[in-house]
C-alpha cells in the first residue's frame, strides 16, 4: 500500500514523500502587490513539505480581489518572488507559483485602478467582501468583451513567463474556487451566447485556451491546474451538467500532458474515481473539512497521488516532522489568517523550540 511517506517522482522534480503546501491566501504583499518581506521566511519555514504551492498571484490589475494580495506581472513583482524561490530553493523544496484571476470575486476599493470587477456575464455573486472600510457587497461586474477575453489569455501566458524568471519551477493555474475561470464554468454565472457560453464544450474554452497557453509558453512539464468539482464558493452552481462538464474538461486537459492536476474535491466519490481514470498524471487532491488523520487515505486508496495540506501546515511550519514523530500540532489563529504581520505568519513555533 503506497502511503504518504513514499518519495514520488512529478515529472522533473523528485520528492521525499507525499505532503505539499495548498495554496492559502494570507493578504501581506505589498500595496503594489509585491511579496511582503516576510513572505520568503514564511515559505521557507514551510520548505520540509517538499512542494510548495503559493497563494494565488494575480496575472494584472483587473486580476486582483482582496487586498494586499501579491501580484506576477511586474518587475518589482519578479524581484519580490525571486526571494521567495531563493530560500525555497536554498532548503532543497519547489516552489510552484498560483496563478489567480479572481473575476467577479473582488471590489474597486481593493484593487489598483479601482475599475468595476470584470466576468463572463454581468452577474453579481451575492456575497460581500472585506475591503479597507469594512465589509461591502461586491457589485455587478462587467462582462468581458471577446477581444478582452484574447487579453486576458495572454495575462496567464505572460504571468507564467514572468513565475519562471523569478525562478519558480512552475505555476499553477487558478481554475477553481469561484474565480474567474471557475466562473465561467458555471452557467449560473456564464450566460454568454457566444463560443464561451451556453454548452459544456464553450463553457470549458476558456480554461483550455489559458492552459494550452501557459503550456506552450513555458512547458507542460512546469504546468499545473486547480479544479473544484461541485463547490459553491462564490456563489456559483455548475448545474446539473457539473459531473459531465468536468469529465469533458478533465479528458481535454489530459492531452496537453501537465505537470498535474490539483483538485479540491467537493463532489461524489464516483466523480473523483473517474477523473482519477481520465487523468494519466500527477493527481493531488484536497478534502474541505479533511482532518489531519485522513491526510493518506487518498494516496492510500489509489485516488491521489500527492495530497496538499492547508491550514495545518499554515501553523505548524515543521509539521512533516511533527507527523513523522508524533508530536503535537500547533492550534491555528483564524484571526490572523489575513494581513498583518508576523503574528500569526511566521511566529508559528516549531516542536523542536517547545522542547528546548
Amino acid at each position: 500500500m503506497t502511503t504518504i511517506w513514499d518519495p514520488y517522482d512529478m515529472g522533473p522534480i523528485h520528492l521525499k514523500h507525499r505532503l505539499a503546501l495548498a495554496p492559502m491566501t494570507r493578504s501581506r504583499a505589498n500595496a503594489d502587490g509585491t511579496p511582503g518581506p516576510l513572505a520568503a521566511d514564511y515559505y521557507r519555514q514551510r520548505a520540509g513539505l517538499g512542494l510548495l504551492i503559493t497563494e494565488g498571484a494575480q496575472p494584472s490589475d483587473d486580476g486582483q480581489g482582496y487586498l494586499n494580495t501579491p501580484g506576477i506581472y511586474t518587475d518589482a513583482h519578479v524581484e519580490g518572488w525571486k526571494a521567495v524561490a531563493d530560500a525555497v530553493h536554498e532548503e532543497g523544496a519547489r516552489l510552484i507559483i498560483q496563478l489567480m484571476h479572481v473575476g467577479r470575486m473582488s471590489h474597486p476599493d481593493n484593487t489598483p485602478h479601482h475599475r468595476q470587477p470584470v466576468a463572463p456575464s454581468a452577474i453579481a455573486p451575492g456575497v460581500p467582501m472585506f475591503t479597507a472600510t469594512g465589509m461591502q457587497d461586491i457589485p455587478v461586474p462587467r462582462s468581458l468583451g471577446t477581444d478582452e477575453i484574447a487579453l486576458t489569455v495572454d495575462d496567464f501566458r505572460q504571468a507564467a513567463l514572468a513565475a519562471v524568471a523569478a525562478g519558480a519551477d512552475g505555476v499553477e493555474i487558478h481554475g477553481a474556487n469561484g474565480y474567474l475561470l471557475h466562473q465561467f464554468l458555471a452557467p449560473n454565472a456564464n450566460a454568454r451566447d457566444d463560443w464561451y457560453g451556453g454548452s459544456i464544450e464553450n463553457r470549458s474554452r476558456l480554461t483550455l485556451q489559458v492552459a494550452t497557453a501557459v503550456a506552450d509558453a513555458i512547458g507542460p512539464e512546469r504546468t499545473g491546474i486547480r479544479l473544484s468539482p461541485g463547490a459553491t464558493i462564490g456563489g456559483l452552481d455548475e448545474g446539473p451538467e457539473s459531473d459531465d462538464l468536468y469529465r469533458h474538461l478533465v479528458a481535454e486537459l489530459a492531452q496537453l500532458d501537465l505537470l498535474y492536476l490539483h483538485l479540491f474535491h467537493f463532489s461524489s466519490e464516483a466523480l473523483l474515481e473517474d477523473l482519477r481514470a481520465l487523468w494519466p498524471g500527477t493527481l493531488l487532491v484536497i478534502r474541505s473539512g479533511r482532518q489531519v488523520e485522513q491526510l493518506g487515505d487518498d494516496v492510500a486508496r489509489g485516488l491521489a497521488d500527492l495530497a496538499p495540506v492547508g491550514v495545518a501546515a499554515l501553523a505548524n511550519p515543521d509539521l512533516v516532522d511533527r507527523l513523522s514523530s508524533g508530536a503535537p500540532l500547533n492550534t491555528p489563529d483564524p484571526s490572523t489568517f489575513y494581513g498583518g504581520g508576523a503574528a500569526g505568519y511566521t511566529d508559528y513555533p516549531t516542536a523542536a523550540s517547545v522542547n528546548t
